[in-house]
């Protein structure tokens, strides 16, 4: 398998080797994983905007992806588009989404390191490189405005921080212009 590393020597690997590294450090009582994720792609005609189709199979592939891990805490800012992203691993988990306020991202990534348990959050472009930078503590590339696919995943394993950046799979046409059906 080629690993590929982008600018900052960070590694990126293939989501199918997700499946591999899931279970290799939930099982000591000194290691978790916090995973984030920008939320799904977005309509772009509206103030508080829902997820286009592709953003709802997006969430979909993403609950798919990560039904193997026991995620103990669920985070999403109060969007629509984010809520809706964090939705379908929470209704899988079982677990109900707790929001927060991207004015704190400090806080909560405190918040998070003490909690010690696998939990998945859900962030808006412009702030999920300081979220991450706070719990890995290295510098990580902001994403483009097209970015929809990366998924980083922190191992905190005996006061040590692994950063492993994955590219989801799913491949959108036309983001922008997509357009929901009314239902």
């Amino acid at each position: 398998m080629n690993f590929q590393k982008n600018l900052n020597g960070q590694i990126i690997l293939p989501v199918l080797f997700l499946y591999f590294l899931l279970g290799s450090f939930s099982s000591a009582a000194s290691s978790f994983s916090i995973y984030l994720v920008r939320h799904a792609e977005q309509l772009t005609d509206a103030k508080n905007p829902a997820l286009t189709i592709c953003g709802q199979y997006r969430a979909k592939q993403l609950a798919s992806l990560l039904s193997k891990v026991n995620f103990t805490s669920i985070y999403s800012p109060l969007y629509h588009h984010a809520m809706q992203t964090a939705k379908p691993l929470a209704d899988h988990q079982q677990v109900v989404i707790k929001n927060y306020n991207s004015n704190y991202l400090e806080q909560l990534s405190l918040k998070l390191q003490h909690q010690k348990s696998n939990t998945f959050v859900v962030a808006q472009r412009n702030t999920i490189q300081r979220l991450v930078e706070l719990l890995a503590k290295q510098t990580v590339e902001p994403l483009s405005e097209v970015d929809y696919r990366s998924l980083y995943q922190l191992q905190f394993v005996d006061q040590q921080v692994i950063l492993t950046t994955f590219q989801q799979p799913l491949l959108c046409k036309n983001v922008s212009s997509q357009k929901q059906k009314n239902s």
